[in-house]
């Protein structure tokens, strides 16, 4: 079975990690599938990822979730909350009966250098290039999960990833948090992050009670 890391964060909420190694049929025994997908491994990403809600809890009604008009996807009656990420062969879920969640899932990319001055704060670039060289590319990679972790988080869309998520400094080690700030107009939520390095994967979880 390729579970790839799980962790049980309280008797309410779990995450797990996926590697897909299963072909489209492993998963379509169990799994509807929501909408057309044609490229081959966004499938297989996408059914992995429905594949882990019910494996976290085994009552998940997969059959009922609908979806968003920012795309997020839901359940109608909010028996869970959950929210899923994929990258490459990776598929992470987070599944909570009690509480908001967001995750997401990266792996460690150079690409990130390019864009960070999209998604990051003036503040925030300044801790980027306050810290030595080699560490910069996996602070990055942090940063850019806290961000989008804490954009499904939020899921309503419409977001300014630099202006409206704000991270502040922390310490960079192989797992920590870090504090937070999510402002957009009349709504202000503080957040802790949760992180953590898995060989060279990133992985940022939220879950928060509003």
């Amino acid at each position: 079975m390729p579970l790839f890391y799980q962790q049980n964060i309280n008797e309410s909420t779990r995450l797990a990690i996926w590697e897909i190694e299963e072909d489209e049929s492993f998963f379509n025994l169990s799994i509807p599938m929501h909408k057309q997908i044609t490229h081959p491994l966004k499938k297989l990403q996408h059914l992995a990822g429905r594949y882990l809600l019910p494996f976290l809890f085994q009552d998940f009604p997969n059959d009922e979730i609908k979806i968003a008009d920012t795309r997020k996807p839901f359940l109608p009656n909010e028996q869970y909350h959950f929210s899923i990420s994929h990258c490459n062969k990776f598929a992470a879920a987070i599944v909570s009966s009690t509480a908001r969640v967001g995750i997401d899932v990266e792996l460690i990319t150079p690409r990130l250098h390019k864009i960070k001055a999209k998604f990051l704060h003036g503040d925030e670039l300044r801790f980027v290039n306050s810290q030595l060289e080699s560490r910069q590319l996996t602070l990055l990679s942090i940063l850019w999960s806290a961000k989008e972790a804490m954009y499904k988080w939020y899921g309503a869309g419409e977001v300014d990833f630099s202006e409206m998520m704000r991270t502040f400094p922390f310490e960079v080690n192989a797992e920590g948090t870090i504090n937070a700030a999510f402002v957009k107009f009349d709504f202000q939520h503080k957040l802790l992050l949760h992180y953590k390095l898995v060989n060279d994967l990133t992985m940022v979880w939220v879950v928060s009670d509003n």
